[in-house]
């Protein structure tokens, strides 16, 4: 890190962001931690921005169980504002790549032998060798 102050305030900043990102996350319901962002945190209120105004609503009838969800992970936030930013673009999550199992996969060339030449076998043994 630099020893410029202004830096180090800076990512001091964007650290405490990030992780009252992660505890809120955890806390909201999947649909909110998804459509939402923070965007900070003064005097104990945590600014929230909404992709979409019915969400927003919900979230500020839900505000004080989050705010009582995040102060019980240590969290020093007393009230939540909810912003709607409709030009906002939610995060989307990252697409977990998933295996078959060995099993799996002797399954489904099995099956793939009892059928004739067609586009299901050809899609079963496909999917059998991913």
């Amino acid at each position: 890190m630099s020893n410029n102050e202004e830096l180090r305030v800076l990512f001091g900043t964007v650290q405490a962001l990030t992780a009252l990102q992660q505890h809120f996350s955890r806390v909201a319901p999947p649909h909110f931690a998804q459509s939402s962002q923070i965007l900070g945190l003064r005097n104990g209120t945590l600014s929230i921005a909404m992709s979409n105004g019915a969400l927003a609503a919900k979230l500020r009838q839900l505000a004080p169980e989050i705010v009582t969800k995040l102060q019980n992970r240590g969290c020093e936030i007393s009230s939540i504002r909810v912003k709607v930013q409709v030009n906002y673009t939610p995060i989307k999550p990252k697409p977990v790549a998933r295996l078959l199992t060995q099993t799996a996969q002797h399954q489904l060339l099995e099956l793939s032998e009892h059928l004739g030449d067609t586009p299901l076998k050809h899609a079963l043994e496909k999917l059998a060798q991913k």
